[in-house]
């Protein structure tokens, strides 16, 4: 084949490394964003963390005040030098065509708000005078420390505390065995050396011995091997009764029949009477399924916002959590080191020129993240406002491309921006992702958001009969009553989404 030269005329986009940082940025989760930057500090020199200085704070129009940090961490040179400058544009739309779930802005399964209240306020940390988050967390006792602070007491033989302090290591964060007690014995002989059969018996029965030691401590359930262990070694501290016997029976074989809620199947299988089935299932509800849960570390489920809604006046208005923002700056130090070596013509210059220019852009990008959550943030509230007065039944349907169009930005970056970043608000804190919803007509020719039906969903379900509870067919009349228009398959899948049981399994026995 004979090579030729060809001219073509062609169009395309190059993306600089300055605009994909900033895009990675963006759909960063904070404790992503966190560990980005220690990992920028680590490996650029020009950087450093402002520790004593007060957190800057974003406003909707706060543009002065980037352009103002700007200044203060590069003195005597500009940010922008050495390279293209690409403020103000919507970084997204330089050759992406990423899209995801919520690309529309309709449904997802997981839209429930996280209610956890944030652990910050805009004015600052908290109370001077009180522990920190890991004081609380070095103060409050694990499941471990709970169980081995009662093993200290017991004044065991050495072979038996030995065996009952492997079992506590072998358990679970909710206080379960983590494996069957083979298992465990099997991987502690190895752990040993032990090879011999009758060994390995002796170290299973001694395990066995001090499993009895174990489930004999607090709390109740600790232990067990299964969810029907678990609630038997709880009903057993009750006093004996009928009810107690039947519990203990449907724990051990008839856990399904119970989840179904399948009256006469269990009073069969138990030889028990109505009333007797009954009292057996107020004892196994009474029970603790987790018995680790109360040791569970509570900053574990902690959501710390990125946007906190207060309210100015009569209106709402979004603020950028200070906690959450990294403070970061130039390094005078070094930026006037490498002023000093301009014109000089050492060799190393233009490679320290390019990590000052590196560790500029880094801020810059940072700073336009938290500019665009907060636009975006306040563009919801605004759209939302009813929601913050009145809660999720006074939510509007909202779709990505109102919200792009209203800013001037691509339902791309709107999509990173609502990913993984929360807001507190009066009733909780929420994904900025829950404040969009498809919408759906309305007898009165309008629209009622998807979040909204499935609040009035939830307080049909709260107020029922716990006897009669309403069908999804019922559900849906209810709110055709109320203007809406929702057929029955469309109940059921937001009754799921909500992890609503259907209405057999909801039913009291």
């Amino acid at each position: 084949m004979k090579p030729t030269l060809q001219v073509r005329l062609s169009q395309h986009l190059a993306l600089t490394p300055q605009l994909q940082q900033s895009i990675r940025l963006l759909q960063l989760s904070t404790l992503e964003l966190h560990q980005e930057v220690e990992q920028m500090l680590e490996q650029n020199p020009f950087l450093e963390p402002e520790e004593d200085a007060t957190p800057f704070e974003y406003t909707a129009n706060d543009k002065a005040t980037v352009s103002q940090r700007e200044e203060q961490d590069a003195p005597g040179s500009s940010v922008g030098e050495g390279g293209d400058e690409p403020a103000g544009m919507d970084t997204a739309e330089f050759g992406t065509t990423e899209r995801d779930d919520w690309e529309n802005g309709t449904e997802r399964d997981d839209f429930d708000g996280i209610r956890e209240l944030p652990s910050a306020s805009p004015g600052g940390s908290g109370d001077e005078d009180g522990p920190d988050a890991q004081d609380r967390s070095a103060l409050a006792p694990t499941l471990q420390d709970h169980l081995r602070a009662q093993l200290a007491g017991m004044r065991l033989a050495p072979a038996d505390a030995a065996a009952v302090q492997v079992l506590i290591e072998s358990l679970t964060d909710d206080g379960y065995l983590d494996g069957t007690l083979e298992d465990i014995a099997e991987r502690l002989a190895d752990s040993l050396g032990l090879t011999a059969p009758e060994e390995r018996e002796d170290l299973l029965d001694q395990l066995r011995c001090g499993l009895k030691w174990l489930q004999s401590m607090e709390p109740a359930g600790v232990g067990a091997s299964g969810l029907g262990d678990c609630l038997a070694l709880q009903l057993r501290e009750t006093p004996a009764c009928a009810a107690r016997d039947c519990a203990m029976a449907i724990c051990a074989k008839h856990l399904d029949l119970l989840a179904r809620r399948d009256l006469k199947k269990l009073a069969s299988a138990t030889g028990a009477d109505e009333a007797t089935v009954k009292a057996a299932q107020a004892l196994i509800v009474a029970c603790e399924p987790k018995p680790g849960r109360p040791f569970a570390r509570a900053e574990n489920l902690i959501i710390v916002p990125d946007v906190i809604v207060v309210k100015a006046g009569r209106s709402w208005k979004a603020t950028l959590n200070p906690d959450v923002m990294p403070k970061l700056r130039v390094s005078d130090l070094y930026a006037q080191a490498v002023r000093g070596q301009r014109g000089g013509g050492t060799n190393g210059h233009s490679g320290l020129s390019a990590r000052l220019q590196e560790a500029r852009w880094f801020i810059r990008n940072i700073q336009q993240r938290f500019d665009t959550i907060l636009r975006v943030s306040q563009a919801i509230v605004e759209r939302q406002k009813n929601f913050f007065t009145h809660g999720e039944i006074a939510m509007k349907p909202l779709v990505l491309r109102e919200i792009a169009d209203e800013l001037g930005l691509h339902e791309s970056t709107i999509s990173r921006v609502t990913t993984a970043k929360y807001m507190a608000t009066p009733f909780g804190t929420f994904e900025l992702k829950y404040f969009f919803g498809s919408s759906l007509s309305t007898d009165a020719g309008g629209n009622a958001s998807s979040t909204a039906v499935r609040a009035l969903i939830k307080q049909f379900v709260a107020a029922e009969n716990p006897a009669k509870p309403l069908s999804d067919s019922q559900i849906a009349d209810m709110l055709e009553e109320q203007g809406i228009q929702v057929a029955r398959r469309t109940v059921a899948k937001y009754r799921e989404a909500l992890k609503i049981a259907p209405a057999n399994l909801r039913k009291a026995l």
